[in-house]
């Protein structure tokens, strides 16, 4: 009987040695998908996602597999970065570099997988007073705009090139629509201005005085968080697939993309089109992104609105080549 025991035990110590040896390490469980929710900015003048939007585009890819898709519109940088963060939000559309980089600064493992626009004509520095022709004449003046932003890096930038330091101005944070306001009454002598108020602007007697050309590419990218990127590698390939096919409708139907615009943003069929001109929607990531990503990331340290320097090259994962 005890020789029946041993070699029961035996038996047992042998199977569990076995088992040890042939199992594998589990797999984290990827949850299905039910919902994708994707940031929905129609200003200053995103096309594709307006395109995206009132065609269904991407319902009817993601339909498919029973997954609803949702457009939040969160317009504000940091508000969608927070988000995505959370995971109340997946697919970050036209999301400006300088939040991308303040969110991978504060630890936010975002990846950028394509670029939604570059218009560095769609930024201006504006001026009604006639006395300002060019940036130069804004020494000592003031200069009305949002803080931290593309337009606040071209004002930085163009008051450089002409040999001024930043405080030669006397700068005011508010918002474009603000400093529109104040420009026109006389309580700021120039404004930083983007999209449709610019042609508003000009309408009202205002004067462009400097563009981003030259100074920036004022570079708008598409990101993810890096575990759903891992985790939904497929997802993400397919939304850049649907994000091809936006553009490639605004290629061949011109007309109807105007009007599309027109009527869901309440800017002129003219505008839209003088405004359009101005934008590059190509999503593939070109070494020239990189390097305005990274002019963006210089221009956040210098002014203290960043600590530490973060591998923009890290931050990429150009999904447009997987298309």
């Amino acid at each position: 009987m005890k020789k029946g025991i041993v070699l029961v035990l035996i038996s047992l110590f042998v199977l569990t040695i076995t088992g040890c040896g042939t199992s594998q390490p589990s797999q984290p469980t990827v949850k299905k998908l039910d919902t994708i929710n994707i940031s929905y900015v129609k200003l200053p003048l995103n096309v594709p996602s307006i395109v995206e939007k009132k065609l269904e585009l991407f319902e009817k890819e993601f339909s498919k597999d029973n997954i609803t898709v949702s457009f939040p519109e969160i317009t504000e940088g940091p508000k969608m970065t927070a988000a995505l963060a959370s995971g109340s939000l997946n697919f970050c559309n036209a999301l400006g570099g300088t939040s991308a980089i303040l969110a991978a600064a504060n630890g936010l493992d975002i990846k950028i997988i394509g670029m939604y626009s570059r218009a560095p004509k769609a930024f201006v520095i504006m001026a009604k007073n006639p006395d300002i022709i060019t940036v130069a004449d804004l020494k000592g003046k003031t200069v009305a705009g949002p803080k931290g932003t593309i337009l606040h890096q071209l004002l930085l930038a163009s008051l450089k090139q002409q040999n001024l330091p930043g405080d030669a101005v006397k700068f005011v944070n508010m918002g474009i629509p603000q400093g529109v306001t104040a420009m026109m009454s006389g309580d700021a002598d120039a404004a930083l201005v983007a999209g449709p108020a610019v042609p508003k602007a000009v309408e009202a007697s205002g004067r462009i005085i400097a563009t981003g050309e030259g100074f920036l590419d004022a570079t708008i990218v598409i990101a993810v968080e890096g575990k759903f990127l891992q985790e939904n590698l497929g997802v993400v390939k397919r939304y850049m697939k649907v994000h091809q096919q936006s553009l490639t409708f605004m290629k061949e139907n011109p007309d109807e993309v105007y009007r599309m615009a027109t009527d869901e943003t309440g800017i002129s069929v003219e505008d839209v089109k003088k405004m359009y001109s101005w934008y590059d929607f190509n999503p593939a990531i070109t070494d020239n992104d990189i390097k305005d990503l990274e002019k963006t990331q210089e221009f956040l340290l210098q002014n203290g609105l960043l600590t530490q320097k973060v591998a923009i090259q890290k931050l990429i994962k150009d999904m447009s080549k997987e298309i």
